[in-house]
């Protein structure tokens, strides 16, 4: 079978059961298989390809029909032009949680010298490993899930950066203070998980409930932080799209001050940010 017979297949398969994007995630699987560049791909789609290929390329269109992220399968996910490898372990970092990462790095800017962040609940590392790469200050990365932690690590070690890794269940094992802490925390509610996409709660449930209103781990944070930063120190966390008036209230409640939310690439309120006093 023809790269062409074989990729009109996989989309017309995904296409069947209502995969999203099916075009896009087929291209992608059967790049993955090959081994190849889009550009090289495209000007092969004559070219025959091994039985063997051609049965891992549609064993993959069959996880994706499942649900299975496929990026999970490709093990791969690019976030602020790096590449990070993840699996089931982790959550997918997605796009809008660059807007935290830029405004980390536009916060550091106006520091008169190099510090400490702090980033909990790190997952995939995406978040502290592009803060490593981006700035020259000292990185400490922690996370309940030792399997998360040790992702986080395989992409710090691909990018060449160092950084502390901490197993700790929040602020447990930390010791220190931090110039900045930032946090992309489960904030889903527990009973709306089970009306997420397929995809979605095919992601690890324990980096996806923030508990019944979504907000536990907010109340956590802000209630502890203060202890692990300095005077004029940040807390910027992500949030969900209806959550800024109450993780706001729960900062200030907390003595954070100049509490201030800023939106996503899509016009949705996505980060919280407060300064510690």
């Amino acid at each position: 079978m023809k790269i062409r017979e074989i990729l009109k297949k996989g989309i017309d398969g995904l296409s069947e059961y209502g995969v999203e994007e099916a075009r896009e995630k087929a291209k992608r699987l059967l790049l993955y298989e090959l081994g190849v560049s889009n550009e090289y791909m495209m000007m092969h789609l004559e070219e025959a390809l091994p039985e063997r290929q051609i049965e891992l390329f549609e064993k993959d269109v069959q996880e994706l029909i499942k649900g299975k992220p496929v990026q999970y399968i490709t093990h791969s996910q690019w976030f602020y032009g790096l590449e990070f490898y993840v699996d089931e372990n982790v959550l997918i970092p997605q796009p809008d949680t660059e807007v935290l990462v830029e405004e980390v790095i536009s916060l550091l800017k106006s520091k008169e010298k190099e510090g400490k962040i702090l980033d909990i609940c790190t997952g995939s590392g995406a978040i502290a490993v592009t803060l490593a790469k981006f700035t020259n200050w000292e990185i400490t990365a922690s996370d309940i899930s030792r399997e998360a932690l040790a992702i986080a690590q395989k992409n710090a070690k691909c990018h060449r950066v160092e950084m502390e890794c901490i197993v700790s269940d929040l602020f447990e094992k930390i010791e220190g203070t931090f110039d900045v802490i930032v946090s992309n925390p489960p904030y889903i509610e527990t009973g709306v998980i089970a009306s997420l996409s397929q995809e979605v709660k095919n992601e690890p449930m324990l980096a996806l409930d923030g508990g019944e209103d979504g907000l536990m781990f907010y109340r956590r944070l802000a209630n502890e932080a203060g202890k692990y930063l300095v005077d004029g120190g940040i807390l910027a966390v992500e949030i969900g799209y209806n959550q800024k008036k109450s993780v706001i209230e729960i900062l200030e409640k907390a003595g954070f001050q100049e509490v201030y939310c800023k939106k996503d690439f899509g016009n949705q309120d996505r980060i919280v940010v407060g300064k510690w006093r």
